[in-house]
């Protein structure tokens, strides 16, 4: 499945959505301060919210593709991480962790969805052909200042490693993302799925075991 290009979310989507309220630039407002701005007043501050916006779109996009590649309505979802964003910005304690709780609010829609859906995907061969993902770190080819060569070779692996990750069963997949691309703990994750500490580390083990059956071929030619 080809990687698909960023989903193109403007502000105006989310503006048709929430009501607003006009304020200054804050282009070179650190994150801690937007935040912190659209805490202020009873609505989040339009210009602040813009901004985060503006910074964190392309993460939630790639957040979402990661967990639904082959889902045709991410741009839908992405705009409703940002009104549930806008609307319960206020709530958020600690502004540092601005990054992880949109995070969070992106995993839980997807979830939500998914339940509500009551999706089921087909069988899936362990020898079909794979893609890849921007896997976890253990998989790193070291290179100091690859080569064209090297740098081609890389580039390939990564995008095998996309479609491996992409041509996971569902639950495997899902709970490797959370892991490994967005650095979830095993206890975070078992609370967003739903399962228990010990299911969550088992397919994560499992996971990681048909990724690097997949690859090794790929490794040793």
């Amino acid at each position: 499945m080809p990687m698909t290009h960023s989903i193109s979310l403007s502000w105006s989507t989310v503006e048709a959505s929430v009501s607003q309220t006009p304020l200054s630039s804050p282009a070179q407002l650190s994150q801690i301060d937007l935040v912190r701005r659209c805490q202020e007043g009873t609505r989040p501050d339009r210009a602040a919210f813009a901004e985060l916006l503006r910074r964190y779109q392309s993460y939630v996009d790639k957040v979402l593709y990661h967990l639904a590649p082959d889902w045709q309505d991410r741009s839908d979802l992405a705009q409703e991480v940002w009104i549930r964003v806008y609307r319960n910005i206020r709530r958020l304690q600690d502004p540092l962790k601005f990054k992880g709780w949109l995070s969070r609010i992106a995993t839980n829609l997807f979830y939500d969805e998914l339940r509500k859906r009551k999706r089921v995907r087909p069988p899936l061969s362990l020898d079909a052909p794979l893609t890849t993902d921007e896997g976890e770190r253990d998989w790193d080819i070291a290179s100091d200042e690859p080569g064209p060569d090297e740098a081609l070779a890389t580039h390939e692996f990564y995008d095998r490693l996309r479609s491996a990750i992409a041509d996971l069963p569902e639950v495997f997949r899902t709970t490797i993302v959370l892991r490994e691309i967005e650095g979830m703990a095993y206890e975070e994750i078992a609370e967003i799925t739903g399962v228990s500490l010990g299911t969550v580390k088992s397919r994560i083990a499992r996971a990681r075991h048909r990724l690097q059956d997949r690859l090794q071929p790929y490794l040793d030619s």
